[in-house]
């Protein structure tokens, strides 16, 4: 893995340039995809934890990191991105993201799904999961951003 450190959450799937406001890709906000490069850390942190929390909420209900370094240990050798800063749930994610096509037995990752969903394949464990992220991501929008922008144009 190297050193190289993510910037953005931004996985190339860009939804907000068609008009959405909320990112299919990488969930973030319509405004904060286009003012980025301007924000300061503190404002990137923050984006960044917002992201972390729904995604965590998501994955601690399809899935169990029983073995953190492992999973760290095999994201480093297969070099698949990831913040090592964020949960080993956010690592979990990043893991089927990338290897859903090719993963045979998830527990030699330090992960094991959860009897509900041991019977889906990797595939549909994914678009579910990157589905309800979506859906937690607009709704959080639709609760507290959206009202302020609306009050904001008011006055």
């Amino acid at each position: 893995m190297s050193d190289q450190r993510i910037k953005t959450p931004c996985i190339g799937r860009c939804s907000t340039v068609y008009g959405d406001l909320v990112c299919r890709g990488c969930k973030r906000f319509h405004h904060e995809v286009v003012n980025w490069n301007v924000y300061d850390e503190a404002a990137k942190r923050s984006v960044w934890q917002r992201l972390e929390v729904l995604l965590v909420q998501v994955m601690v209900g399809k899935l169990e990191v029983f073995d953190a370094p492992r999973l760290r240990q095999q994201l480093e050798a297969r070099q698949i991105r990831f913040v090592a800063e964020q949960s080993p749930y956010c690592w979990a994610y990043q893991l089927i993201a990338r290897g859903a096509r090719v993963i045979q037995q998830l527990e030699a990752y330090g992960v094991a799904l959860l009897p509900e969903f041991r019977e889906w394949s990797l595939l549909q464990l994914r678009d579910a999961i990157d589905q309800e992220y979506f859906l937690l991501s607009r709704a959080h929008y639709d609760r507290y951003i959206a009202p302020e922008f609306v009050v904001g144009e008011a006055r």
